[in-house]
């Protein structure tokens, strides 16, 4: 509506009032007099509300555009928090398969220990069976040399089997591990032996490292979860103490408790003795891209994955203590049965 039309009714009156005041020439002067300030007070207020309208139509018109502006910055800024959490979820799988690459690397050095001691055994069984031939082929056997080579083909065949069944076994175990890092299969486990295997997935890297690993675990926990989830957090721990735990050189001691403090719930208290975590990062370390040693070899998500693996497909809980004595404290509270995934629907 224009200005003019707005304002239509007032001018009208404003009209009628100076063609009264024109008519009113005989009236006495205080009269007119009155009539003229009436006139002009109402021209003043006429006047002032099309000043009003005019500051309201340009606030409107700014206002109208600040909001296009911030629409658009909105949407800029709802582009820009997709491209980072696509980001942030492309490192996290990053960060996944790099750790899943560390299983297999303590797979292969795992079990090139048996496989060698194995092999070597069957090569000297191969040597003597073929010395035992020659003298057979001679006919030159004595009863010493029969059970000289019955002692030793006991004895390596002894060694072979125990050390392909230590592979077979290790196989075995990395091969469930490695299966529930990458299909997140919700499926029953007894705990005990499942924190056993990880952490032989791990041994290399805590040999190296010269830290002692003890397992306070009761047995017969059984838990309906999803053990790659498991797996994960518990090799993110690890990992987090001989990173960032622990100085080179120093040797320290990492353990895992578990108990139930209620049933139907499953405490895990991971442990180190390390240098602990200051007070003022304390609340930060499950924050995404958080690290203290950015370059050096941190990433700032191995406890962002905790903390989403605990409080996601866990459904439990995870809080982070550094005692007065030193070290790091890891409470995690899961419940021993997870909640079924909902049925696909045909």
């Amino acid at each position: 509506m224009s200005d003019f039309n707005l304002f239509d009714a007032e001018e009208k009156t404003l009209e009628q009032a100076g063609a009264l005041r024109r008519g009113m020439d005989g009236a006495p002067q205080n009269v007119k007099d009155g009539l003229d300030a009436l006139i002009e007070a109402y021209g003043r207020s006429v006047r002032e509300q099309r000043r009003l309208v005019r500051v309201s139509d340009r606030l409107q018109a700014q206002l109208a555009t600040v909001n296009q502006e911030l629409g658009k910055r909105k949407a800029e800024a709802e582009d820009a928090l997709e491209s980072l959490q696509a980001a942030q979820e492309s490192l996290v799988q990053a960060e996944k398969l790099a750790s899943l690459g560390a299983l297999v690397g303590g797979v292969a050095h795992e079990i090139n220990t048996p496989v060698g001691i194995a092999l070597s055994c069957a090569s000297h069984l191969a040597d003597v069976t073929s010395a035992m031939r020659k003298l057979f082929e001679a006919d030159d056997i004595g009863v010493e040399d029969f059970e000289r080579f019955m002692a030793t083909a006991l004895d390596t065949t002894s060694l072979i089997l125990a050390n392909c069944e230590r592979a077979a076994q290790l196989i075995r175990s990395f091969k469930q591990v490695a299966v529930d890092r990458t299909t997140s299969e919700r499926r029953s486990f007894e705990l005990a032996a499942y924190i056993r295997e990880t952490l032989a997935s791990l041994g290399p890297h805590l040999r190296q490292a010269g830290h002692a690993v003890s397992i306070d675990c009761p047995d017969g926990i059984t838990m309906t979860s999803y053990p790659g989830a498991l797996s994960q957090v518990l090799s993110n721990f690890v990992m987090n103490s001989l990173v960032h735990g622990f100085e080179p050189e120093q040797s320290g001691a990492i353990r895992i408790q578990v108990d139930q403090p209620a049933p139907g719930q499953v405490r895990l208290v991971y442990s180190d003795t390390g240098k602990g975590i200051p007070e003022e990062n304390r609340g930060r370390v499950f924050d995404p891209f958080f690290t203290t040693r950015r370059g050096t070899g941190g990433s700032g998500l191995g406890l962002h994955i905790v903390y989403n693996l605990v409080t996601g497909p866990l459904e439990g809980s995870v809080a982070v203590e550094s005692p007065p004595a030193g070290g790091t404290v890891f409470v995690v509270t899961l419940p021993q049965s997870t909640t079924p995934a909902p049925a696909p629907r045909s």
